[in-house]
């Protein structure tokens, strides 16, 4: 099945999972149930298949709970993280959902089972709080039990209807797509909550490529303001997952998406002991200090948020911002999880980070911030991109890449304004075909060539001289797009006119003088 037949199908059985429950469950509670019951049925299928380890005698689901012996459980949490016993398995809880007069309390109780398999165990913290968003007891999903069964039953039979074969072998990202369009639809504010925006799987492509072109190993991929964890994802699609020494690293400060970004990676088969995603403010609780640098780091941070700033006096002496002589404006931290991705990046690696286009021409402390990462040759190139690409906003994003490792002292500039493709409700970065959008701005930061009205390097010295302003309009002349004038043939035109004209006035005026010849 092609990506955009699975990713229809996908959407058109949400969509008919939406129908069953509508009116009784908030789109965005809505969005949270589906979410998890996506994810239940994958560590359902994919601790089944760990059991059966590819002997076609063993059918994990037809065994009975007390087959299963304190060693098996034991090895089991150690190796993958949990444990399900097999009356907890997706399938078998989906069998006798319409029926099931205790279901909602069934669910609740398997989770608190799955998530306590793990306690004492190294995964422990990685499982702890994964269904919290889950909450089958809830009043949202009905005031009786009965609708609350019949609502949660219609949840999970959808979700069963879903035929992908393998997650792992989809063409696209189940579990993004399925928050992608979830959230779309949704979502009061089209996947906007305090300044953040979901980041589109195309845009996520780009950022991942960017971030690890032309590296073939790296320690680890970080993500400051992970969200659900796509960008990590994008990172571990791109690239076989051998090269990714010690996993994927990241932290969320919203707990919805904090669970979010948890399931993701388990969904994509990187176990716990690959993957650390911490809970927490980046800007003034870090984690992961001790873990750094990274050689690859992705990020979409929220835009323009409100952060602390001055008004914490120890935040200038903060390994991370002092450099820079100058804290990111209270009101717009931008720069401030600029400063972060760049304190947290190894000398060979790269920072892909998308960027409000206002930072890169505001005066004041974001100037002071420019001239420090000018000066110091931090930037090694800035990005425009098309409008309307990111749900919720229709600003034309810039993406910033950072790197330690430059050899010249010039910073390039990439104007991709015109590089989309128009859907129904956004624009789209195309990354198949002819027309492959992603691959041509690669292509172009890959060769650093300079392209008439597209790309162009520039001498650090003469951003200085411009006050440092890193805008790519500033450097990349716009293409003309008016219509070319033919100068000549436009006066032998007017020649032509004016003559008809001179004609025209001559005839008129000798019926004006026989009318008044007539009338003396």
């Amino acid at each position: 099945m092609s990506s955009t037949a699975q990713r229809a199908e996908l959407q058109s059985q949400i969509w008919k999972i939406a129908n069953d429950v509508r009116g009784s469950v908030d789109g965005w509670d809505f969005k949270q149930y589906v979410l998890g019951t996506l994810f239940y049925r994958f560590i359902s299928e994919n601790f089944a298949n760990y059991i059966e380890a590819g002997d076609e005698n063993i059918n994990y689901a037809k065994l009975q709970d007390n087959q299963m012996t304190e060693d098996i459980v034991s090895d089991s949490v150690r190796t993958k993280g949990y444990f399900i016993y097999p009356s907890q398995l997706f399938c078998n809880v989906a069998k006798t959902a319409n029926t099931n007069e205790s279901l909602n309390t069934d669910l609740a109780k398997i989770f608190t089972e799955i998530e306590s398999s793990a306690n004492g165990y190294p995964s422990e913290a990685d499982i702890k709080g994964l269904f919290t968003d889950f909450d089958t007891t809830s009043n949202r999903l009905g005031n009786s039990v009965d609708d609350k069964n019949k609502r949660l039953a219609a949840v999970i039979k959808g979700v069963e209807g879903l035929n992908f074969g393998k997650f792992e072998d989809n063409h696209i990202d189940l579990f993004g797509d399925a928050y992608e369009f979830l959230i779309s639809n949704y979502a009061a504010n089209a996947g906007k909550s305090g300044g953040e925006f979901f980041t589109p799987q195309s845009v996520s492509k780009l950022i991942a490529q960017l971030a690890m072109h032309k590296q073939t190993t790296v320690n680890k991929i970080y993500d400051p303001a992970a969200g659900s964890g796509s960008l990590l994802l994008q990172a571990k699609k791109h690239f076989d997952a051998h090269i990714v020494e010690d996993g994927f690293f990241g932290q969320e400060i919203n707990h919805t998406t904090y669970n979010l970004a948890r399931m993701n990676m388990f969904l994509h088969n990187i176990n716990y002991d690959k993957f650390n995603i911490a809970l927490g403010n980046t800007l003034i609780d870090p984690h992961f200090g001790d873990d750094k640098p990274f050689d690859a780091i992705v990020s979409n941070p929220p835009y323009s948020v409100n952060w602390i700033g001055s008004d914490d006096p120890t935040l200038i002496n903060d390994d991370r911002f002092a450099p820079a002589g100058v804290l990111a404006p209270k009101s717009k931290a931008d720069f401030a999880f600029v400063l972060h991705c760049l304190s947290y990046l190894s000398s060979k690696g790269r920072a892909a980070i998308v960027c409000f286009p206002g930072i890169f021409y505001r005066s004041g402390a974001e100037a002071k911030i420019r001239k420090y990462l000018v000066d110091g040759n931090y930037v090694e190139t800035v990005i425009s991109l098309a409008p309307n690409l990111f749900f919720g906003t229709s600003i034309a994003v810039n993406i910033l890449v950072l790197s330690k490792h430059k050899t010249d002292n010039k910073t390039q500039f990439i104007d991709a304004s015109g590089l989309y493709k128009k859907q129904t409700n956004n624009n789209v970065l195309t990354y198949e075909g002819e027309d492959n959008h992603i691959d041509q701005i690669m292509k172009a930061f890959d060769s650093k060539e300079d392209i008439a009205h597209f790309s162009k390097c520039v001498d650090n010295e003469v951003i200085a001289q411009n006050d440092y302003n890193l805008s790519v309009s500033s450097y990349v002349e716009a293409k003309d797009t008016r219509e070319i004038v033919d100068i000549n043939k436009l006066n032998a035109e007017l020649k032509t006119t004016v003559a008809k004209i001179d004609n025209l006035r001559s005839e008129i005026d000798k019926i004006v003088a026989q009318i008044e010849g007539d009338i003396a």
